[in-house]
């Protein structure tokens, strides 16, 4: 105990200031995508307080950073206005819709948890990891984009001259300070002390940039100020517990669930790969889920993780739940008590922190590796990063997996053989090399020459399996074929979950199939683990 707590104690200040460092950059992308979803900024900075507590406290991995998220947001604005739509003129409806989708896909996130279905992740290959991390860099770089822009009369026109030289200096000052600062001294937090020195040199020298005011401002927005996240009792009154209800929040809040899902344990996967250790794919679905329950009783917008803060976080010395904590915590003081403060904070120093974020998060290994591996897998990690741009990473990510199993099942396919011989008696053997199952049906037939196979035939799987049914019903035609023709055939060393499928699918298998077999090879294929003891037990006596 007194290491668990000396351990986390070491690590206390990182966390803290990582934490502080995330809040910063919370505060920005939250009210982005509550614009882009079409509600206030606070139903996104709440979101981004409520889901960042939870699943820092009771997720599945440690220093990783969720909150309201762009992927999510681009699917909300249509419900949100179809939402608006069904009410009067301004009711707002569409937001009592959105806090209920989010209550939904809050259970459908949790089921997933509980059903375990979160060690699916791991059947994602590596090139759609790559194109994900890719794409998903190319995205905050383009959002970042719109912070050069200005809103003139409901136009977004990209700034000129003076100002737009201002904000590429400070942003590029920011950017230098992180690159710089660890050199000289790596105990500092690179990304807060970068945002506190633009933030000083842009109060103290009166300078007219956007701020983190003006930017909400731009878009409607009154400010950050506001109160506690209050229980939405008019959910229940506005929003009728009916099946046409169900129809309508149903589909998007299938969508959201698995957006959300499919970003947070990639977002996992990638932390554990920086920090060298494991996380839990299964509670931190039951913890996504759990949080945007609670941020949609309590009227947030739902979130998931976030690759860019989770990120920075890292980069920065977080390592322990203590920074995802400080992060959300904080961000509720900024609400209360600090918005002031907080709006003065220049929109430039913050694009300069998430530049770098690109920066780190682009996987530039991609580049030198294209040339050496396998034409299948670039195609995978390109298409990959360009759906993620182009449409969502939920999109990007199935067909990435899809086209990645088709890309296996045809190789695969290929591998089948069958090695031909007879016996003394004028028995025919074919020996099966290679996975059988529905690929491979094709190349497995044309292996065999009924018509002019002798009396007697035998297949030997000591090296093949029998996959899935598919290949349950090749080798049960095959087998109707020579009896049809009048000849006997047997198989031969098959696996014992093979003989097991083969006897439950039909009878006719106890009587083709050979269970008295004297050959060591096969007693090493089906059960390596008794043949492994048998040999050190005789070593030890030996």
């Amino acid at each position: 105990m007194e290491k668990f707590i000396r351990e986390r104690a070491k690590n206390a200040k990182n966390d803290i200031l990582s934490g502080l460092t995330v809040a910063l950059a919370l505060v920005p992308e939250a009210v982005a995508f509550a614009f882009v979803a079409g509600v206030d900024p606070l139903v996104g900075l709440y979101a981004a307080f409520m889901i960042g507590l939870i699943t820092s406290v009771f997720g599945g991995r440690p220093g990783m950073i969720s909150g309201a998220t762009g992927a999510l947001a681009v699917v909300m604005v249509h419900l949100v206005a179809s939402g608006n739509d069904m009410g009067a003129e301004g009711e707002n409806l569409g937001l009592y819709y959105l806090f209920a989708t989010v209550i939904l896909m809050g259970i459908i996130q949790m089921l997933a948890g509980v059903f375990k279905l979160g060690k699916f992740v791991r059947l994602i290959p590596h090139p759609v990891m790559m194109g994900f991390v890719n794409g998903l860099a190319i995205v905050i770089f383009r959002s970042q984009l719109d912070m050069f822009k200005e809103n003139i009369n409901g136009e977004k026109i990209w700034i000129q001259g003076t100002d737009l030289w201002l904000m590429i200096g400070l942003v590029a000052l920011t950017m230098g300070i992180m690159w710089g600062l660890p050199k000289l001294y790596k105990k500092l937090p690179e990304a807060l002390i970068a945002i506190l020195v633009v933030s000083a040199i842009v109060i103290i020298g009166n300078l007219e940039v956007a701020t983190v005011g003006s930017f909400i401002r731009s878009g409607g927005g009154e400010g950050l100020k506001g109160g506690l996240p209050q229980f939405q009792t008019e959910i229940f009154s506005k929003v009728p517990l009916n099946l046409e209800t169900l129809k309508f929040i149903g589909p998007y809040a299938l969508i959201l669930a698995a957006i959300g899902l499919i970003e947070s344990l990639m977002t996992l996967n990638l932390v554990d790969e920086l920090t060298e250790t494991r996380g839990h794919s299964n509670r931190e679905c039951m913890a996504q889920g759990g949080a945007n329950i609670i941020t949609g009783l309590f009227g947030g917008m739902g979130g998931c993780a976030m690759i860019g803060q989770s990120i920075i976080n890292i980069k920065s010395g977080g390592r322990t739940r203590l920074s995802g904590i400080i992060a959300a915590v904080t961000l509720l003081m900024f609400i209360l008590f600090a918005s002031n403060l907080i709006e003065k904070v220049p929109i430039a120093a913050l694009v300069g922190v998430m530049f770098m974020v690109v920066i780190g998060t682009f996987a530039w290994s991609s580049f030198r590796i294209l040339n050496k591996i396998p034409l299948s897998d670039a195609f995978v990690l390109f298409t990959v990063s360009a759906l993620t741009v182009i449409f969502d990473l939920a999109i990007a990510v199935f067909a990435g997996v899809i086209i990645s199993a088709l890309v296996f099942s045809w190789e695969n396919a290929k591998k089948i053989r069958a090695r031909k011989r007879m016996r003394e008696d004028g028995t025919k053997v074919y020996e099966i090399w290679g996975p059988l199952f529905f690929g491979s049906i094709s190349a497995f037939n044309e292996k065999f020459d009924v018509n002019s196979d002798p009396q007697n035939v035998e297949i030997d799987f000591v090296e093949s399996r029998i996959s899935d049914h598919s290949a349950l019903e090749a080798v049960f035609n095959l087998v109707n074929k020579y009896e049809a023709a009048g000849k006997t055939i047997k198989l031969k060393h098959l696996s014992k979950d093979c003989k097991e499928m083969l006897y439950k699918a039909s009878p006719k298998f106890h009587e083709v199939i050979v269970e008295d077999v004297d050959d060591p090879r096969y007693y090493l294929a089906a059960n390596p683990e008794k043949f492994t003891k048998s040999i050190h037990e005789y070593e030890v006596l030996k």
